[in-house]
């Protein structure tokens, strides 16, 4: 073990040095030898490396939105390939190379860690052991081995003996106690941490497999962590159980304020800055904006939520900007429709015309014929079918038409033809 810290005391050393610095302000407020001055020294370790890996953490958030944006051309391949699995994974992987996306980013953070986690590990099992390590001389070493955290000494294990805890002025039930709680704790928020990541920010309308292999991993994680937990001292614990609420924490306010589009997470962010948009009418921080002005340069890709959301400010009389901003609209914008198309949700409905009954039918026939129903008849107009190039001898005179309007509502209601009839040609003699 000497030789494997000898090794990589590239990583200890800095470690080392970085708990001792804790340890002096925690030691004069709390004690020296005191569990409390150590257990913050590390909490306040893993604080410091995980401030450190933001920048990661945010290459991972646009990592994980660049592989949002292939979901439409993931869905192609999964309908093209639904019968071809090995096809099918191919043109996957193709895609990632050809986008330069990373579907295994999200572990990023945990292998970045993985060094302080190794290095703090051998800091804690030399002080179990008896030996120095880093900058921890013997009076440090005497130090540590005498801190406590809730009964249990800061080197021991869940699976050291009886002899070995206590040697280090503590019983086995108390380490065995602490460790199981904190083993439990630390496994629990690794699940949900995960869990709230399928669940709350993840498109679920394509199956990719990214999210086959975040499902896994929301499993294997804390098995994990259970299995090896029981041979981690107390100290490690603490430190692993620290980075999963920073984790958790962390995750809860990406998936709140920076959602995945096409996610339940992005449903309630949009019904939350709608209803304050609508209240204050404008976009007050510029997270907002940055939202509004990604939702609106989308046009007809918008998702339902997105849509949904641009509906929602239509009806409130306002109309969001291409810049992010909302302003107030004169008159009540368009109606946006499943296709992205938009509607005037102020012009009139098209009316259609009122079906008449048989009765005003033909009283309207009659009134069209020029009033005939009622009175004398008047002499029938030429229309324009009449050949007007004919000589006037040649033309026959028309026979005197029945005075009573019953005549001309019998003709009507026998079917013919309603107006002005065309005049029927002249018989030769």
């Amino acid at each position: 073990m000497d030789t494997i810290a000898s090794l990589f005391s590239f990583i200890t050393t800095p470690v080392s040095w970085v708990i001792v610095q804790f340890h002096t302000v925690y030691g004069k407020i709390f004690g020296p030898d005191t569990g409390w001055a150590w257990g913050l020294s590390i909490v306040s370790l893993v604080i410091l490396i995980r401030i450190c890996l933001i920048p990661l953490f945010v290459k991972q958030i646009k990592s994980t939105r660049a592989m949002q944006t292939l979901q439409p051309e993931m869905k192609k391949i999964q309908e093209r390939y639904k019968n071809d699995k090995q096809r099918q994974s191919e043109e996957m992987m193709k895609l990632y190379k050809e986008t330069g996306t990373n579907p295994l980013s999200s572990c990023l953070p945990i292998l970045a860690q993985s060094p302080f986690f190794f290095a703090l590990y051998h800091v804690l099992n030399g002080i179990a052991t008896g030996s120095t390590i880093g900058v921890i001389n013997d009076s440090l070493l005497a130090s540590a081995r005498k801190a406590h955290i809730f009964g249990a000494p800061l080197a021991a294990k869940f699976t050291d003996g009886s002899s070995k805890v206590e040697a280090l002025g503590a019983s086995l039930t108390d380490v065995r106690v602490v460790t199981a709680v904190m083993i439990v704790l630390m496994s629990a928020s690794q699940f949900y941490t995960q869990r709230q990541l399928m669940t709350k920010n993840v498109d679920t309308t394509v199956k990719t497999p990214f999210m086959q292999q975040q499902k896994m991993l929301m499993y294997v994680f804390p098995v994990m962590f259970a299995v090896f937990g029981i041979n981690f001292p107390v100290g490690v614990l603490v430190y692993w159980l620290t980075t999963n609420v920073w984790t958790m924490g962390q995750q809860m306010y990406v998936i709140r304020n920076n959602p995945t589009p096409g996610s339940k997470a992005q449903a309630a962010y949009l019904e939350r800055l709608t209803h304050h948009v609508t209240n204050h009418g404008k976009a007050r921080k510029r997270s907002e904006r940055t939202i509004i002005k990604a939702i609106v340069a989308k046009g007809r890709d918008r998702n339902e939520f997105e849509r949904k959301f641009i509906n929602g400010l239509n009806k409130a009389g306002l109309a969001a900007q291409a810049d992010g901003s909302v302003v107030q609209s004169e008159s009540q914008a368009a109606v946006e429709t499943e296709d992205g198309a938009s509607t005037s949700a102020a012009a009139p409905k098209r009316q259609q015309p009122k079906r008449q009954s048989k009765s005003q039918r033909q009283s309207g026939g009659v009134a069209a014929s020029g009033g005939k129903a009622a009175g004398d008849a008047p002499s029938p107009e030429p229309t324009s079918l009449t050949k007007s190039d004919e000589p006037e001898d040649a033309k026959p005179a028309e026979p005197a038409k029945k005075q009573s309007g019953g005549g001309t509502r019998s003709k009507a209601q026998s079917g013919q033809r309603k107006g002005p009839q065309r005049p029927k040609s002249p018989s030769k003699k």
